[in-house]
């Protein structure tokens, strides 16, 4: 894939979102997230043409699914926390990873992570951090070796005392995925704790999704969990 612009039907089938306390310029007009900042904007395709970055915020957070970020949207989760909320719906595209990176380099804030508890939610988190496998020869230029996982962790489950109903089997597929990347000598060397946690998933056979934190409460994701873990260090 181009690290150059993209074309613009390319920029509307592929748009990522970003909202928070945020303003930047892009090709000269001013984005300003701060105006309203849980009003979702599209993260810009083409990262030369962004300038003049410009933010209060505490720290970045990316989440995994749109419907989380709408989710934080929704519960005006921006106005109580100041913060900058990024999402790439999924495996996040070469956009995406440069535009998250640019922020981290520029605001020099912690970047956190949320994703859903198994096999592709924990991919996802690697892809960020690490880099992609397909793309390994640049993976330098989006990697953000900052990146510190918030949840959902495995050990979660059981900390937080969710309902069995929550839970789901992991498939044959997820688990071969697991074992794969269980191999990964990065998780040896740079991410123990992620590695523990990982195996944590396998050894249990079950994998959750955030939204499984709704049944504490409805608001216990925006009003609790993210906040209290962030506030108190608990993430790896």
């Amino acid at each position: 894939m181009s690290m150059q612009c993209f074309s613009f039907s390319s920029i509307l089938h592929n748009c990522r979102l970003v909202m928070g306390w945020l303003r930047f310029k892009e090709s000269g007009r001013t984005v300003s997230c701060i105006k309203n900042p849980n009003t979702d904007y599209p993260i810009p395709v083409c990262l030369e043409d962004v300038e003049d970055i410009v933010s209060v915020a505490q720290y970045i957070l990316v989440v995994e699914k749109e419907t989380v970020f709408q989710r934080l949207a929704n519960d005006k989760f921006c106005d109580r926390n100041r913060c900058i909320v990024v999402t790439g719906r999924g495996y996040p595209d070469v956009p995406t990873r440069r535009f998250l990176r640019y922020l981290v380099e520029q605001l020099c804030l912690p970047v956190y992570c949320l994703v859903d508890s198994d096999p592709y939610g924990f991919d996802i988190l690697t892809t960020y951090r690490f880099g992609s496998t397909q793309m390994a020869y640049d993976a330098k230029l989006m990697r953000v070796p900052e990146m510190r996982w918030l949840g959902v962790l495995p050990s979660d489950f059981e900390e937080f005392n969710l309902p069995d109903r929550c839970l789901l089997n992991l498939t044959p597929e997820d688990k071969r995925k697991v074992e794969a990347m269980l191999s990964r000598c990065y998780l040896h060397k740079k991410a123990p704790q992620w590695r523990t946690e990982l195996t944590m998933m396998l050894h249990k056979g079950v994998k959750f999704e955030i939204e499984a934190l709704s049944a504490i409460s409805f608001a216990f994701l925006s009003e609790v969990y993210i906040p209290t873990k962030i506030e108190h260090g608990r993430h790896i």
